[in-house]
């Protein structure tokens, strides 16, 4: 990826992320990590953490393809498919368990709903310097 095609005005999470060494590594050495990214940039709006563009009310979103996409490329394997709904758990497997087995099952799960936005990811997206805007977590 060329991160230089990107967005010019310096709006631009997609561009901020892929030249970030610490994110780099981050999703290249943890799927998990990786996971939580795509997911988090699913259903949310972030902006600069700066008062310009906070003033003007830019936001930067992007599609669930889109942020797989952004997360394959970061990785240099795969496409947007590899992470597209990797948060959504499949019914079948887990509507035949007992509720203790499910809570179990849920909590061993490492993926995160797409929306959902991990402390972790939102400490490292403010060390980019990046705020989550539209916070579409469930509590």
């Amino acid at each position: 990826m060329d991160i230089e095609e990107l967005d010019p005005t310096g709006h631009c999470l997609e561009r901020d992320l892929c030249a970030s060494e610490f994110i780099v590594e981050k999703v290249n050495g943890d799927k998990t990590y990786a996971q939580h990214l795509y997911a988090a940039m699913c259903n949310n709006d972030f902006t600069k953490n700066e008062i310009w563009p906070i003033l003007q009310q830019e936001v930067w979103s992007c599609s669930w393809r889109y942020s797989g996409g952004i997360v394959a490329a970061i990785r240099g394997e795969g496409d947007y498919m590899d992470w597209y709904c990797s948060g959504i758990t499949p019914e079948e497997d887990v509507k035949y368990l007992e509720e203790d087995e499910k809570r179990i099952y849920l909590t061993r799960k490492s993926n995160v709903l797409e929306g959902a936005i991990t402390e972790e990811i939102r400490t490292d997206l403010l060390r980019l310097g990046w705020i989550v805007v539209t916070d579409n977590t469930e509590d």
